[in-house]
């Protein structure tokens, strides 16, 4: 996998601050820090690789060796290791941890991803799954990275972005007739269209609201919580009306139900599921 998602040297030596602010006190208590070794991170269960390269970098700034390392991405079975560096006992222990700590938790969200997406390209190969910025506070970068790596596509990374109008906001609207809410939205949005010319206009919305927007000439719905048993007719009906709209579903989609949404013939599955991953089983085999 490229490494397309930009994470900065600074970032890196935080994560290694955090869990070394000072001195390795057990290594230099027991005197063992100038010893030369090499230590490999493998896996006890069937995972998505995430992070590698990463944790490289780390090994770099610990004037550790890489010997050699699977990228983020690579499908790694139980018992195989996956990386192997060399160096002094010392900065084998700093990296040790740290590194760990990256591969559990991201190779889990990126493995969950997987599963996800494999599930959803088995029903409708057309249907992408599309993470939110509902993330942990402070980990989006490297989340975003897991979710790549496992096949999926970031859907918003912040307010930025892109235009997704939802009732919080058309609550605040008034249009000149007097109209408020959605129907200030559709009578202003000749207008609207016009302030984001370079952008997309998604509204989330149900049934009824989808057939009056998508006939105002919104780009695209986001769905939310509409029953898998409901959405089916509502895609094919909406996209006889433009069979350019482009619909997404969201609210409570999960591995486990991902191949029933994306059967409904929606373009993609917006979900925050995929950050919600039980960490891998991983660990280290030092050798001196």
């Amino acid at each position: 996998m490229p490494d397309i998602i930009r994470i900065s040297d600074a970032r890196l030596e935080e994560l290694i601050a955090e869990d070394v602010p000072y001195i390795d006190l057990t290594t230099h208590i027991l005197g063992i820090g100038e010893a030369l070794g090499a230590m490999e991170y493998y896996t006890r269960e069937n995972c998505v690789l995430c992070c590698t390269e990463e944790v490289v970098r780390m090994a770099t700034m610990l004037n550790l060796t890489v010997e050699w390392f699977e990228p983020s991405g690579t499908k790694v079975e139980a018992g195989r290791s996956f990386m192997r560096v060399c160096g002094s006992a010392a900065n084998l222990h700093l990296l040790w941890k740290v590194g760990l700590n990256m591969f559990d938790h991201y190779s889990a969200v990126a493995t969950k991803t997987r599963k996800m997406v494999d599930a959803a390209h088995a029903a409708n190969p057309m249907c992408e799954v599309l993470t939110t910025r509902k993330s942990t506070p402070g980990n989006r970068d490297l989340l975003t990275k897991a979710v790549v790596a496992g096949g999926a596509f970031p859907h918003r990374m912040g307010l930025s972005e892109t235009v997704l109008v939802f009732d919080n906001h058309t609550r605040f609207m008034t249009a000149p007739s007097g109209a408020t809410g959605l129907d200030a939205l559709i009578e202003l949005l000749p207008r609207v269209r016009r302030r984001c010319i370079e952008k997309k206009l998604f509204v989330e919305a149900g049934a009824d609201d989808a057939r009056r927007l998508v006939r105002a000439g919104v780009d695209g719905i986001q769905f939310d919580k509409v029953p898998v048993a409901e959405l089916g007719p509502l895609v094919e009906e909406l996209h006889g009306i433009d069979p350019h709209v482009a619909l997404v579903a969201a609210g409570g989609i999960r591995p486990d139900n991902a191949a029933e949404y994306a059967s409904t013939g929606v373009d993609g599955l917006v979900t925050t599921s995929c950050f919600t991953a039980n960490p891998v089983d991983m660990s280290v085999k030092m050798f001196a």
